[in-house]
């Protein structure tokens, strides 16, 4: 089993990777339409600025910069989401289809524990700050 822990903070990173962009296209989708064929949100309305988060958090955590903050603010969009949109409909993730939002706000969390691990640019980042 040890010799499996070698791999974990590179699983981590495609996590947090895999994570980020779902996440920005759920964005992309609300802003711009796309992916699907939905007409993209007013911008100034509640849904529109949960797609900028959404767009520009995944982003920011699938690239590893600010990682920290944009998997804080992504995991508390989520949990508003859930609050708002999903727990009136049920106290059940399964029953008011809120699953998504949970595990997205659960997921965000971690990473805002864990930080951007490898390959990010958080970690390009604070390495040439040290080295300079």
């Amino acid at each position: 089993m040890s010799s499996l822990s070698r791999y974990a903070p590179y699983i981590y990173a495609l996590l947090r990777i895999v994570v980020g962009l779902l996440f920005a296209f759920h964005g992309s989708q609300k802003l711009l339409g796309f992916p699907g064929d939905k007409p993209p949100v007013e911008l100034a309305s509640m849904m529109g600025v949960a797609g900028i988060i959404e767009l520009v958090g995944g982003l920011l955590v699938a690239l590893g910069l600010f990682t920290r903050p944009a998997a804080f603010l992504s995991s508390g969009l989520m949990a508003v989401a859930y609050f708002m949109a999903h727990a009136p409909q049920g106290a059940l993730p399964l029953v008011n289809q809120g699953e998504m939002a949970v595990l997205y706000c659960f997921v965000f969390l971690y990473i805002f524990f864990q930080g951007p691990g490898p390959w990010s640019l958080d970690s390009l980042r604070h390495r040439s700050t040290a080295a300079g």
